[in-house]
């Protein structure tokens, strides 16, 4: 896929990436290794703002699914800033780590949020394993961050 054609799926799907986030600590955004592209962790923005709170609390999981597709973009913002959107062979794994309460269970549902985008963006090279995890907090207050692992072509 091209960045062109990436593009005009986004478009197409009434989305647009934002800019790529600068990292908030001593780290990458991605690491190209062994034909391999590691994300670092995405928060999630939307218009500009970063979405905040505990699901099951004062996040709906409505919210949470927007929230995941939000750092699903970022990670691939992150990609294209990195000028791999034309190497993706297959996007292999998503870390989604929920914020939320301790009885809140649906954090499969919210990570669908970029899971699904993935599988929008890309087709059967969007398909991927994942982990969905709950946690007690994440930097910044965010509801939700993802992290993602995405094999590439030399």
């Amino acid at each position: 896929m091209t960045d062109a054609e990436l593009d005009a799926k986004l478009a197409e799907l009434g989305l647009a990436l934002p800019q790529a986030a600068a990292p908030v600590a001593s780290y990458v955004p991605v690491v190209e290794a062994g034909g391999m592209a590691f994300v670092s962790g995405q928060l999630p923005f939307i218009d500009g703002q970063l979405v905040t709170g505990r699901l099951g609390e004062d996040v709906s999981e409505e919210a949470g699914y927007a929230a995941a597709r939000a750092c699903g973009l970022m990670l691939v913002a992150q990609l294209k800033a990195a000028g791999l959107i034309g190497r993706i062979a297959r996007v292999v794994k998503l870390g989604a780590f929920v914020n939320c309460t301790g009885d809140f269970t649906m954090q499969p549902k919210v990570a669908n949020g970029a899971s699904d985008l993935m599988v929008a963006l890309f087709g059967e090279a969007g398909k991927h394993a994942r982990s969905a995890v709950g946690v007690p907090a994440l930097p910044l207050g965010a509801a939700v961050e993802v992290d993602a692992i995405v094999a590439l072509v030399s």
